[in-house]
């Protein structure tokens, strides 16, 4: 739990910190009207997390969006870090990532042995995540489908492995 504490304050003081900044964003913005000087436009802030707990009954916390904790203040990037999740189907891995607002010819996948690298641009947001993948696989056998904002990515294992059978093989006698 001392990894949940340690998480938590740091998400609390990045919030904090975060909070700061907007208010002086705003008191900027409404200064530089007042000098007569066209406000801003707006950026957009994301930021999410997942916490799931490992076989090893440790929790694991994902952070994304385009925030992140820093040194002094929180650090803010242009390109979103989607949320993505990682399948194993057996002989292939499914990786399904979230990026919404962008259009299919827009998106960029590549493929090692050990990541999936995803990114895209459209007309209001960016998005970019190097994704590590639990397994190597076989990239050359990538392919990936675009529908409603969830980009789908299904690659072959580099080594099969052969699932038992519930009940075990049978052995012929003899």
């Amino acid at each position: 739990m001392e990894e949940f504490d340690r998480w938590f304050r740091r998400i609390r003081k990045m919030f904090e910190e975060f909070d700061r900044m907007v208010e002086e964003m705003f008191e900027e913005s409404f200064r530089a009207v007042e000098r007569g000087a066209r406000a801003p436009g707006p950026k957009t802030y994301y930021y999410g997390f997942s916490i799931t707990i490992g076989p090893d009954g440790v929790p694991r916390i994902r952070e994304w969006g385009n925030i992140r904790p820093g040194l002094v203040r929180p650090r803010i990037t242009e390109a979103i870090e989607p949320f993505y999740d990682v399948l194993d189907e057996g002989d292939k891995l499914r990786i399904i990532v979230e990026m919404p607002g962008v259009e299919k010819d827009n998106i960029k996948v590549r493929s090692t042995e050990d990541k999936i690298i995803v990114s895209a641009e459209g007309p209001d947001r960016k998005y970019y995540r190097e994704i590590p993948l639990p397994e190597k696989v076989r990239p050359e056998t990538a392919r990936a489908q675009y529908r409603n904002g969830v980009l789908t990515i299904v690659v072959e294992k580099k080594e099969k492995k052969i699932r038992p059978v519930e009940e075990g093989f049978e052995v012929k006698v003899e």
